[in-house]
């Protein structure tokens, strides 16, 4: 769904407690039953006040009825945890308002917001189970010991996994963005001024930026890790103009520059992102998600820029032998120990499994998606569970890739 928040600033203090109140109870119930409501929220008012309050949140999406229910209650939508998730950054002044979607994927939204300076970052918005959904939680056996919330829990641990890891490989000088901070499925993250490695078609060197992608990978796993999605969706090009040259003058006018002058004025660095589904070199398929990454990599260079590189590799089990070298720090057991359970790694990896599976039987189809019909879709499973109004309309992939930072004076602060 797309994330609209003009109705955020006309919420109440008391509307935002209900809200609260509905997040906690939907840990325990898939519907939480209204009396429930009234017992978190715990207003002044009473009853009443609490329902003025529930009618003011389903008015504009952010709970809903659910059909056919055995009893009277609301459960929580997407557009709830996102108002929750965006009024917690505005709380600490992380986030003022917000901009464009610049991103959009079968697992996440990325929008551009600022803070009170102006300051652009992106904000990550994950949205775990939001293809195939139905397919997703009928199948989701791991999960079913859980009552209630299930795409929130998955997508909460998509978000901190993601930015345990970006704060980490930030740590050892990896080149990712500068994670700011999470919240619920959310990660706000420095905002980069590159594009896709997928947008991009002609590259001054395209040997060297393979050299440069192969040693990420290699790197990577001496830090014991592996990308698990290293591809040319999940890798940004950043480009650096070098200094100018000197201009040679004869007489009064200068020698324009060559072509190839103009070539080598630019330096291209490439900056990884999108870490919710990494894993350790010790995992019992490290070598199949290792083999995927470096493969990725060599049959997009020989598509794009029709190059292939002469030396074989590189391999796994030479990888493997490099892991902790040369005072490398271990970063899959850093961030086991830094609170990121077993259950939950398995948990996400598990969700995470279902998502490639869906995504590669619908590409296998021919069957081409945009952000209007992820929007569509998503916005239709909560109309079939819980009766929420018409899905919005979005915009296409050619027009999101198209689209330019363009912050709206749109404040999210907490006014009531």
């Amino acid at each position: 769904m797309k994330l609209d928040t003009k109705a955020m600033r006309h919420l109440t203090a008391e509307d935002w407690r209900v809200l609260t109140a509905v997040e906690i109870g939907s840990k325990n119930h898939e519907v939480i039953p209204t009396p429930l409501i009234e017992s978190l929220a715990k207003l002044r008012g009473g009853a009443s006040r609490v329902h003025k309050s529930i009618s003011a949140l389903a008015k504009v999406g952010l709970i809903a009825r659910l059909k056919e229910a055995r009893y009277d209650g609301y459960r929580l939508t997407y557009g709830g945890v996102d108002y929750l998730a965006l009024h917690a950054y505005a709380s600490r002044r992380q986030v003022y308002s917000v901009g464009s979607r610049i991103g959009v994927g079968k697992e996440s939204d990325i929008l551009v917001v600022a803070d009170e300076t102006g300051a652009q970052r992106v904000l990550k918005v994950h949205r775990l189970g939001r293809i195939s959904f139905r397919s997703v939680k009928a199948n989701r056996d791991y999960l079913r010991r859980r009552q209630g919330g299930s795409w929130m829990y998955l997508s909460r641990l998509a978000a901190e996994k993601e930015f345990a890891f970006m704060r980490a490989l930030r740590d050892e000088g990896f080149p990712v963005p500068e994670p700011i901070a999470q919240n619920r499925h959310t990660v706000l993250m420095q905002y980069m001024d590159a594009f896709p490695l997928r947008q991009i078609s002609e590259v001054p060197d395209p040997a060297a930026l393979y050299a440069d992608l192969i040693s990420l990978i290699l790197r990577l796993a001496q830090h014991g890790l592996i990308h698990g999605d290293f591809n040319e969706f999940n890798i940004l090009i950043k480009e650096e103009r070098d200094e100018e040259p000197k201009l040679s003058v004869k007489g009064k006018e200068a020698e324009r520059p060559t072509e190839e002058d103009e070539k080598e004025k630019f330096t291209v660095t490439p900056i990884l992102i999108d870490f919710p589904q990494m894993v350790s070199m010790d995992h019992l398929n490290a070598e199949m998600y290792f083999d995927r990454d470096v493969n990725c990599v060599k049959r997009f260079f020989e598509r794009r820029f029709h190059f292939v590189s002469t030396q074989p590799g590189p391999f796994f089990k030479d990888a493997k032998k490099t892991v902790g070298k040369d005072g490398a720090k271990r970063l899959d057991a850093a961030v086991e120990a830094s609170g990121f359970s077993k259950k939950a790694l398995k948990d996400l990896e598990a969700a995470i499994r279902e998502q490639q599976t869906a995504r590669e039987e619908q590409d296998g189809s021919g069957e081409e998606y945009d952000a209007a019909s992820l929007d569509e879709d998503e916005d239709e499973d909560e109309e079939d569970d819980m009766g929420t109004g018409e899905p919005e309309a979005g915009r296409s992939s050619e027009e999101i890739d198209a689209t330019r930072i363009d912050i709206k004076s749109l404040s999210i602060g907490n006014e009531t």
